[in-house]
Formats: C-alpha cells, structure tokens, sequence
C-alpha cells in the first residue's frame, strides 16, 4: 500500500530538526550526485542525519551523505540536503517529497534544487550546466504524483499552478551572475523518469523529439511539492554524462559522480555568488 506522509509525521520531523539546532535556516539547498561538496564551506554547522530524525526516508544511493548541513553560508541561513532519496529505491512519491514539507514547517520559502543529469540537447557538454526553465514529471504522468492522496490544506491548495514552477527572477538573477562570473550556463527542459536503469536509445529519442533537454531520477516531486506550498524555486542540472541517442556510449553512476565532482566548482561559485542575490 502506497505510503502517504501524514501532517502529523510532517511535525514531529520538523519539531525534532528544531530542537537540534540553534539556526532559523531562510534558504534550503538540495545537493544531487557527486554535488555535496558545497556543504563543506558552511561556517559553524550543525549536521543532523537522517537516521535520527523521526519518519524521515533513508537515502541509499553512493554519493548521497545522507544527513543535513545547518549554518551560515556567504551571509545567509541555510539548511543543505547532503543527498535525497528517490523513488528507484521502493520510497513514494509523498515520502521523496517529505522533506520538503518539513523545511516549509521550518519557516523556509526558498528552494534551490540541484540534480546531475544526463544531456540529451547535442549543444551540451559533460561538466556543463543548465538553469532548469521548467520541467516534465513523467512520474507523476504514470500516476505517481507527488500530491496524489489527501490533500494537506494547511501546505496549500488541491490543484497548485505550475505554470512558473522555477522563479522567474531567480532565473534571470541566474543568467546574470553566471555572466559576469564568466560561467557557460546552458537553459533547458529537465525530464524526470523514476529510474534506476538509464535510458535506452529509443526513450532518450522520444525525449529530445517532445523537447527535453536533460534528463533525471529526481527534482520534478520536489519542486512540485514546494510549489504546492508556495516556496520559490531555482534549479540547476550538472550535466554529468551526455545521454547516447544512438546507444555506442554505455552510461554509468560512477561517470556520473566523476563528472558531479568536476563540474561541482562551477556550481559551487555560481551558488555563492547567488546566495547573497536570493
């Protein structure tokens, strides 16, 4: 039977976070694959892991620490995801989602989500990065959306708008920092599927002909779920592998981790230089 997290569970999760900390976080971050780095800059935190935090989803995957980083980061108070967990590992889409809520419960309204994702626009590189400029949730397309289930009023209404899913001035605030930091920053459409396997030629062919530009297991739940709740939301993909529309080029997570730990000082910069913008 499919889980839904109840505001009860939401609570309790928030109320524990509060009592480990002596931070009011303002901004939360999401750091993807090979992306945890930037949470080691954090002047005087406080980590609290998963596993101590009452119903919170354990995140299996390499590359996922697996815990929060609370602190002080270029002026602001941030609370950072050092991994998420996803929907290949057997959790629902209301239990990927949870953390979220929780933030909201926080006091937070601002999100910024990072993922690494395969390329599939022939202009991108390995090692690049893409503002996300809106998304597609093939999960929640195949019936496993995020806000399937009761709805929890106290977060928002029962049909959310998501016609500006990504914050427009986050976005141009984005484009303009990577511009004077002298960063390439593609702009795109991000694609979730629910993974584990990577694509087959045939779907990263599909993908490009409906006009996805990079493709991943995660990010669409979360900003789905932040909207819903009224949070503002900037998204960036390290383009950490570029997908094989023609199937001679075999991909794999360590590429991925590979390429998320060389791109994640481009991403670091534009971060910090943001952070204070936001």
């Amino acid at each position: 039977m499919e889980k839904f997290m109840t505001l009860i569970e939401i609570n309790a999760a928030a109320e524990y976070i509060r009592s480990k900390t002596s931070y009011q976080p303002e901004i939360a971050l999401i750091l993807g694959s090979g992306l945890g780095a930037l949470a080691d800059m954090v002047e005087n935190p406080e980590t609290i892991s998963y596993k101590d935090i009452p119903h919170f989803p354990q995140s299996t995957v390499h590359g996922h620490s697996g815990q929060f980083v609370i602190g002080k980061l270029k002026g602001k108070v941030v609370m950072i995801m050092q991994g998420r967990v996803h929907f290949y590992e057997g959790y629902s889409p209301s239990q990927i989602t949870f953390p979220i809520r929780v933030m909201k419960l926080l006091g937070i309204e601002k999100l910024v989500v990072t993922n690494a994702a395969g390329g599939i626009k022939r202009s991108f590189q390995a090692g690049e990065l893409m503002l996300i400029d809106d998304h597609i949730n093939f999960l929640g397309f195949a019936g496993n959306h995020p806000l399937r289930g009761p709805n929890l009023d106290e977060f928002g209404t029962r049909f959310p708008d998501m016609s500006q899913a990504y914050d427009r001035e986050y976005k141009d605030k984005a484009r303009s920092t990577a511009r004077q930091l002298g960063i390439p920053l593609h702009e795109g459409v991000y694609c979730c599927l629910s993974g584990p396997t990577f694509e087959t030629p045939a779907e990263l062919r599909f993908m490009q002909t409906i006009g996805v530009d990079a493709v991943g297991m995660s990010t669409a739940p979360e900003v789905t779920v932040a909207r819903h709740a009224g949070m503002r939301v900037l998204g960036i993909s390290s383009i950490t592998n570029m997908a094989s529309l023609d199937g001679e080029h075999q991909a794999s997570h360590e590429e991925v981790l590979e390429y998320g730990t060389r791109v994640a000082a481009h991403l670091k910069e534009l971060l910090l230089t943001l952070l204070p913008q936001l």
